[in-house]
């Protein structure tokens, strides 16, 4: 029997060839406005927000919910206005001087336990030092969560236990495709929303929404297309992962 963890969906877009960056692998920012609608209406609708460190650090931010709707929504649900943003990163070597430690949201990290000592030494070291950022005030999460597995990588699935634990019942992955390759290869995907966007990237080392090694076809994870939608040049696909109970 499946552990209990929160109900994922990762929501992605790419390009018409499957690319969800360029060669260079910086921020894709080819989505159009309503792919960043539905992007926001899926975090909007999530508790907490997901993203691995190379995401982090393409685009220096997170999307956060704007729309007065999606926020009036939320708080009559009774939730914070924002959700909770998850980092999930094994040696947590991010930079401290990124617009995303200014966002006004909960910031949680997920790491190594090598990971959180290197984090907090690294938060320690600027309070003493008097190393501070723009807004005078060393880099900050809110919670630090240290998963470890017997080869040092970041324990995923008991961390979304752990989350399912803390109330989180919806969690939003949003790339990239090195933690979507893990999370599927550990069974911990239930849904997947891809934009198809006009163009093409092409680059053999343009990153995909699925990194690694990759799946032998007959052991490939299957999908099942819940909904199709077109919104002038740009297509919306909504999977399911399919399980042997299915």
């Amino acid at each position: 029997m499946m552990q209990r963890r929160p109900h994922t969906t990762v929501v992605l877009a790419m390009s018409a060839d499957g690319k969800i960056a360029d060669f260079r692998r910086g921020a894709a920012r080819f989505g159009s406005g309503a792919d960043k609608a539905h992007l926001e209406k899926k975090i909007a609708a999530s508790d907490a927000v997901l993203l691995g460190a190379g995401t982090l650090r393409a685009y220096g931010t997170t999307l956060t919910v704007s729309q007065p709707i999606l926020l009036q929504h939320r708080i009559k649900e009774g939730k914070s206005a924002q959700p909770v943003h998850i980092v999930i990163t094994q040696f947590a070597d991010l930079n401290p001087e990124i617009k995303f430690f200014q966002q006004p949201i909960e910031r949680w990290l997920l790491t190594t336990t090598m990971g959180a000592r290197s984090w907090q030494k690294r938060h320690q070291i600027l309070h003493s030092t008097g190393l501070t950022l723009p807004q005078k005030c060393p880099p900050k999460f809110d919670q630090i969560m240290a998963f470890d597995t017997p080869t040092g990588n970041v324990d995923t699935s008991a961390a979304l236990q752990h989350m399912a634990s803390l109330h989180i019942t919806r969690l939003a992955v949003l790339g990239g495709g090195e933690l979507v390759a893990s999370m599927l290869q550990s069974d911990l995907i239930d849904e997947l929303w891809l934009t198809v966007c006009p163009l093409i990237l092409g680059g053999a080392s343009a990153p995909t929404p699925v990194e690694g090694v990759g799946f032998l076809s007959e052991l490939a994870p299957r999908l099942e297309l819940l909904e199709v939608h077109q919104v002038e040049q740009e297509v919306f696909l909504h999977y399911r992962l399919q399980r042997p109970a299915d």
